[in-house]
């Protein structure tokens, strides 16, 4: 792998928070929206479910890496995230935490797939981007 890689999305957007937008990467379209919660009218993706969502596919695929390069062999892995936006110590609202909740189906290690989910956790590229706690 050659750095530095880039990665590029195109958004575009009406004004006003109730409208809901399009954003593009590598030829996929996602609706957008600003959820409820936020006063927004929800029915696309979020900038918070765009988060959670970064950091558990980081999370899949560091760890399939690492599970194929070991020869881990398993059915199949899901993972239901949870992420907790609230203020930080500045009173700052914040992404402030990420639970993960991991099932792997069938593997042939069980002590080699938890040893892997520790180092994806450790590598991910996103997963260490950021500060929230994972």
């Amino acid at each position: 792998m050659k750095l530095p890689l880039e990665f590029y999305a195109i958004a575009k957007s009406a004004p006003g928070v109730q409208s809901v937008w399009t954003i593009e990467s590598s030829n996929h379209l996602a609706q957008c929206a600003i959820p409820p919660e936020f006063n927004g009218p929800g029915g696309g993706l979020s900038p918070e479910d765009l988060f959670v969502q970064a950091l558990t596919n980081c999370f899949v695929a560091t760890f399939k890496v690492y599970a194929e390069n070991s020869k881990l062999v398993f059915d199949d892995i899901g993972i239901e995230s949870r992420l907790s936006v609230d203020l930080n110590e500045n009173k700052k609202t914040v992404m402030k935490s990420c639970h993960f909740n991991i099932k792997i189906k069938n593997s042939n290690n069980t002590d080699k797939a938890k040893t892997l989910i520790q180092k994806a956790f450790q590598s991910g590229f996103i997963l260490n981007s950021v500060n929230t706690q994972l």
